[in-house]
């Protein structure tokens, strides 16, 4: 388990994906594992969905970690990500569902404080109804992982 110092930033990771896809679903599974690690200043939601309602709790934080699933090939692998939150907030936005970046952009235009971000995207193959996860997406997972708490580490260590 990791240890972070109590004068550590906040962060919030938000896994969000279909979870009767197979694959899909491998985002909401991946922010139960961190919630599971029970760190103090790190906050974990598992969502269907981003929408425009996380724009307060990623105004609170100082890092945020996207979680998802990307159509993937058998060769492709883990792909992290830095989100750039400085620019319009884009028409999309408006809209029910969201994507992190416009995510962020909308916690700076209304609360003004935006999170650095980054999106952790998982290989994924399988689409179809189910609940089980392609070997693809089961190492792709383990290796999620791995990424997190290290991404969670560095935050927390300066």
């Amino acid at each position: 388990m990791l240890s972070i110092p109590q004068d550590s930033v906040a962060i919030l990771a938000i896994g969000y994906g279909n979870d009767l896809r197979c694959d899909d679903g491998v985002g909401q599974r991946v922010a139960e594992e961190v919630a599971s690690w029970g760190l103090p200043k790190v906050r974990s939601l598992s969502q269907h969905q981003l929408t425009p309602e996380l724009a307060e709790p990623l105004s609170e934080v100082d890092l945020a970690i996207f979680i998802d699933a990307y159509p993937a090939t058998e060769e492709q692998g883990l792909q992290l990500v830095k989100l750039n939150g400085e620019d319009s907030i884009p028409p999309q936005t408006l809209g029910h569902s969201s994507n992190p970046s416009s995510l962020l952009i909308l916690a700076k235009t209304l609360y003004g404080k935006s999170p650095q971000g980054w999106l952790v995207a998982i290989p994924a193959m399988d689409f179809e109804f189910g609940e089980t996860f392609s070997a693809v997406t089961e190492r792709g997972m383990a290796e999620a992982l791995v990424a997190i708490a290290e991404l969670i580490e560095t935050a927390g260590g300066g």
